[in-house]
């Protein structure tokens, strides 16, 4: 199988490793605006050549789309002549606006993905072989992609032993926004109250893992989630709007002294570990 991973990140070394893992007999050509991480991916063996030319893509079996949504959008119009074949799956953590702007002479050739893993680290150096392996990845509005594409993505998938479930782009955006979009912005805005205090280095000396693990996610790129709060801006306002609701909720009880009501809304929040 010959493929194309387009971005050579996290997201996409990691693939490149889980590829190798699981499949004899694969050809991998890299595609990174970064030349450095192209480098990079060579010496650890993510991928066996690499190139700055798009054009070199449109024979391979399978092209993955690693890179930011913003990225995503605009590399998707330049790989229009591919052969009628060939898989293009992308990984952006936003769908309804990818799936919509996908050139209509593509639209068989592309299933929206977006598999629900990755750290806050970057670049080729972070990838990890088993990343994606018990992760789940969700795939959009697949009645519209090609037969052929249909099934090189959900047998890749679960050969990876990933777990597929089938959302509509839009349902997915709004789930997404609530799971993943708005707890990366709670994150920053936690990084960022604590940054501006008199001493922060005296704070996080007291950090423990709940504060780490709340504030793991602020070490994400910045690029990257610009990018997905401006795709998904108004599911994340909705999202954040709750959550305001609720902490202003928690705030009135703190201060007027409800313990007993403060303490039943603890307990119903406890309840979201049932259904995890």
């Amino acid at each position: 199988m010959k493929v194309g991973i387009i971005g050579l990140g996290l997201m996409g070394g990691s693939f490149a490793l889980a590829l190798r893992d699981r499949y004899d007999n694969l050809e991998i050509l890299g595609y990174d605006h970064n030349d450095q991480h192209g480098i990079e991916a060579l010496e650890l063996g993510l991928v066996d050549k690499v190139t700055d030319d798009l054009e070199d893509f449109e024979t391979l079996d399978l092209i993955v789309l690693a890179i930011p949504v913003n990225g995503i959008l605009s590399v998707l119009p330049r790989l229009s002549s591919v052969s009628e074949e060939t898989t293009i799956i992308d990984f952006g953590s936003t769908k309804k606006m990818i799936v919509d702007s996908v050139p209509p002479e593509i639209r068989r050739n592309f299933v929206a993905a977006h598999p629900m893993t990755g750290t806050e680290k970057s670049g080729p150096a972070a990838a990890q072989p088993d990343l994606y392996r018990g992760k789940v990845v969700v795939l959009c509005n697949l009645e519209e992609s090609g037969e052929i594409q249909r099934r090189l993505a959900k047998k890749i998938f679960s050969d990876l032993g990933m777990k597929i479930f089938y959302m509509d782009a839009a349902e997915h955006d709004r789930h997404a926004a609530f799971i993943s979009h708005m707890p990366h912005a709670l994150s920053y805005s936690l990084a960022n109250a604590v940054m501006k205090q008199e001493n922060p280095k005296a704070i996080i000396a007291l950090a423990g893992g709940g504060f780490r693990d709340m504030s793991r996610i602020a070490k994400s790129s910045p690029d990257m989630w610009t990018d997905v709060f401006r795709q998904n801006k108004e599911n994340l306002l909705q999202a954040i709007a709750c959550f305001k609701g609720e902490l202003e909720r928690c705030e009135r009880m703190i201060e007027t002294e409800e313990w007993e009501a403060l303490h039943q809304w603890m307990e119903k929040a406890n309840g979201l570990h049932e259904i995890l």
